[in-house]
């Protein structure tokens, strides 16, 4: 058997579908591997390049493969579905992934280290648990409301509705609603505990890491944002500038030009979707309560020139580039008046 050199690895739960090639591009393996089978398989062969769609499990298989020497690369999936040729199946899939990854100009995920995957997850599991505090307490209002009875906006708001609830001081309550609510109300408060004690976990990892220090000294970028940044972008050499991090997050216009024509649209949305969430809430908190970027002369001409919501996304843009130069170069934030 002629020697593999490129290897594409269709994931799944239990079954693995690989497709390998040497070096003059002809097909030398298409099999079908057990989940028990994958490590023996790549273990019996020599160093040679992996392709991996960037799904889950992607980065676990990606560290254990590199252990056995291996050369491995993560594709984001958008990039594998234009080489698959006709119908999908696996083997479509693992022979696309094997064509895209010796593609010169692919581009490629970082791998993460299973810290930072950890330090991922402690906030997909923070946003969840805020998404289900959230719903609670909607669901806690809305049935008050039938009941005539309306708190402000705000959670801070709900402590009072919690407190008419458990304590019976609201005689509209009828008490079997009552019974029902307190449980709504029960929950909310577990809920938020919860958030807490991950807040407290998220706050020692952004403690204990230099990287995050160094982004929480810009404006608009707290320990949440910059422990997030932290995790989610590994290596910041993977991106040639701030505005392709910038372009990564979706935070510059959408392109729809040609013949010379150039025609922008609203921002492009694409990539992380949670990162990009947290640095525009992150920017509107700068406009309001900072006070360099209430000072900032280009700040002032974008607001006196565009209406606040733009210039809030275009200030998150403007924060991406310099967090990518943050953790480029490796320094603290300068203000442009410090640094000259």
């Amino acid at each position: 058997m002629k020697e593999i050199t490129t290897i594409g690895l269709d994931l799944a739960k239990n079954v693995f579908q690989v497709h390998g090639i040497d070096e003059s591009g002809q097909v030398v393996v298409r099999k079908q591997l057990r989940r028990a089978q994958v490590f023996g398989f790549f273990a019996g062969l020599p160093r040679c390049v992996v392709g991996l769609e960037a799904r889950a499990t992607a980065h676990h298989w990606a560290r254990e493969l590199r252990a056995l020497g291996h050369d491995v690369r993560l594709i984001p999936p958008n990039y594998v579905k234009a080489y698959v040729k006709r119908n999908k199946n696996d083997a479509a899939d693992a022979e696309a992934i094997c064509e895209a990854v010796q593609r010169p100009a692919m581009r490629f995920v970082p791998v993460k280290t299973a810290d930072q995957q950890a330090t991922v997850m402690l906030h997909r599991a923070r946003e969840l648990l805020v998404r289900q505090r959230t719903m609670l307490v909607n669901a806690l209002r809305g049935h008050l409301a039938e009941f005539g009875i309306v708190a402000a906006k705000g959670l801070h708001k709900v402590e009072g509705l919690i407190e008419i609830v458990k304590h019976g001081s609201d005689d509209r309550v009828p008490d079997a609603a009552r019974r029902v609510l307190i449980v709504i109300a029960n929950l909310i408060g577990d809920v938020g505990k919860k958030i807490a004690t991950l807040e407290a976990q998220i706050l020692a990892w952004y403690k204990s890491h230099a990287t995050c220090r160094r982004l929480a000294t810009i404006p608009g970028i707290g320990p949440m944002i910059a422990t997030a940044i932290a995790a989610a972008v590994p290596d910041p050499s993977a991106f040639r500038n701030g505005r392709e991090f910038a372009a990564w997050l979706g935070l510059v216009p959408k392109q729809n030009s040609t013949g010379g024509k150039l025609r922008l649209g609203g921002i492009s949305k694409r990539g992380n979707g949670y990162l990009r969430r947290l640095l525009i809430n992150g920017a509107h908190t700068a406009l309001y309560w900072s006070k360099a970027a209430k000072a900032d002369p280009w700040m002032i001409s974008l607001r006196a020139r565009k209406h606040r919501l733009v210039a809030t996304v275009a200030l998150a843009n403007k924060t991406a580039r310099i967090a990518w130069a943050v953790m480029s170069k490796e320094q603290t934030y300068r203000q442009r008046g410090a640094a000259a």
